[in-house]
């Protein structure tokens, strides 16, 4: 065990707190980075995690295993409570729908999603398989569990069975639930912007629509226009729809990379109109 692997999160949770002006949206996001300092610590020395470097799995099997993975995770969450309900299954196919799947791949997503949903699926080892094939690559790790907060957000609040199914895979990709709660609060904010970009909130200000573009960068409305360019650039580098794909993304799931960029792009349009941001 590392007896050392508290202090990247500490000063980082302190530095976030302090930067922020006492924001606790600030302090995760500390408390995040240092958590990445902590396992880059941890893997150079003997015996620490990720020593392995980078996986030796073919491209190709990395996409087969994270489009495997994605759909049956996606089951597993959906049946956690003990029953699929119509707005999970609308969920499922809403997603198929906006990464424009063609039709030989939406028969394959639709039975990795109903061999997720038998209670007996080995959900631990799917992740396990998922986390080998994606080691050394921790942008495919965080897209992953981004599709899966933002299917079930899409449906609605977050149950504590869901909650604790999400923490147990992503715990198994080394993530941990201070991370997961960084995903969820940008994740919020970038749902309600788009929906108040496409006047779906009744009574969605332009200040609202401000408010919720700060967060959806995962900044505080104070940051320094240095901060928010660097934010943004930040989170276009990782979403990047090429860069993904290259590291191992199914090309079928191409089109949902793009539509994030094309979110957080607005967000950061709107922030730059309003400041003025050359």
């Amino acid at each position: 065990m590392n007896s050392f692997g508290w202090i990247g999160k500490l000063i980082g949770g302190l530095a976030g707190l302090f930067l922020s002006k006492g924001s606790l949206l600030g302090a995760l996001i500390g408390v995040a980075i240092g958590h990445q300092f902590d396992r880059g610590f941890a893997g150079n020395r003997p015996g620490g995690g990720d020593s392995g470097g980078f996986s030796r799995a073919s491209h190709a099997r990395r996409q087969q295993v994270f489009f495997a993975s994605v759909f049956t995770a996606m089951g597993h969450l959906a049946k956690a409570d003990g029953r699929v309900s119509e707005a999970e299954i609308q969920a499922a196919r809403s997603y198929m729908h906006a990464i424009r799947l063609g039709p030989e791949d939406v028969r394959a997503a639709i039975d990795f999603f109903s061999r997720g949903k038998d209670p007996g699926f080995p959900i631990d080892r799917q992740i396990a398989e998922l986390a080998e094939v994606c080691r050394g690559q921790p942008a495919l790790v965080r897209n992953f569990l981004e599709v899966l907060m933002g299917f079930v957000l899409s449906k609605g609040n977050i149950n504590a069975v869901e909650r604790e199914l999400l923490w147990r895979m992503a715990a198994g990709l080394g993530v941990g639930r201070v991370e997961m709660a960084q995903f969820e609060a940008v994740l919020r904010a970038q749902f309600s912007f788009r929906q108040g970009a496409r006047g779906e909130r009744p009574g969605f200000t332009h200040a609202d629509e401000l408010d919720q573009a700060y967060k959806a960068l995962g900044i505080n409305s104070d940051a320094s226009d240095k901060a928010v360019k660097t934010a943004y650039r930040r989170l276009m580098n990782q979403h990047h729809p090429d860069k993904l794909v290259a590291k191992g993304l199914p090309e079928s799931m191409k089109e949902a990379a793009e539509e994030r960029t094309r979110e957080i792009r607005s967000a950061y349009e709107t922030i730059r109109d309003h400041r003025g941001i050359k």
